[in-house]
């Protein structure tokens, strides 16, 4: 049985022409393209080799050093001896002529494992030059409020090497907050 007996109008109307939407839509869906690659995507992996390298997201954007202002833009120090473990990241990133600081830490730090930055002895500070008024600084002192945590991942003093991950966020009255997210950092102490 032929299929045009059943359905005899079946091939016998002429095609309509695609309408103008219709060519619109397929047009603009041929010129999709991602041209913003995912934030994290941009910043350093997370290695654990003493790699020399940093990263966040500071409000959702990639932040890693930048510059030089003559001083090294990425230092960590560690000394065992002092309170149990003291542990200092800084990091500077310049902009022209603007700096932002990315400064945490803090005691009570022996090894690998989970700590607190929310309180003393751990301390986390964010600065941006670019904006001149007291919001530049946001450093969890009273009246601030500041929530975060620092992961050590690997500690080897015999090879020299600190790597770890961390999150904060900072915020003061009348001041935007600061949401530092996947933070990580791997140094050659």
């Amino acid at each position: 049985f032929p299929l045009r007996s059943f359905f005899p109008n079946l091939c016998c109307h002429e095609p309509e022409p695609p309408t103008a939407a219709l060519l619109a839509a397929l047009l603009g869906l041929s010129q999709c393209q991602k041209t913003d690659p995912d934030p994290a995507s941009q910043l350093p992996a997370a290695t654990q080799t003493g790699a020399n390298t940093f990263g966040c997201l500071l409000n959702g954007q990639p932040w890693t050093p930048q510059g030089n202002d003559g001083t090294s833009n990425y230092t960590v120090d560690y000394d065992h001896t002092y309170h149990g473990g003291n542990l200092g990241v800084k990091t500077y990133r310049i902009n022209g002529k603007f700096f932002q600081y990315i400064i945490f830490g803090g005691d009570s730090i022996p090894g690998p494992g989970n700590y607190s930055l929310n309180r003393a002895p751990k301390t986390v500070f964010f600065t941006d030059s670019q904006n001149p008024t007291a919001c530049q600084d946001y450093d969890g002192l009273a009246g601030q409020y500041r929530r975060g945590t620092l992961t050590i991942t690997r500690l080897d003093r015999q090879a020299g090497i600190i790597s770890g991950t961390f999150a904060f966020t900072l915020y003061k009255p009348g001041c935007d907050s600061v949401r530092v997210t996947q933070g990580r950092f791997d140094k050659r102490l």
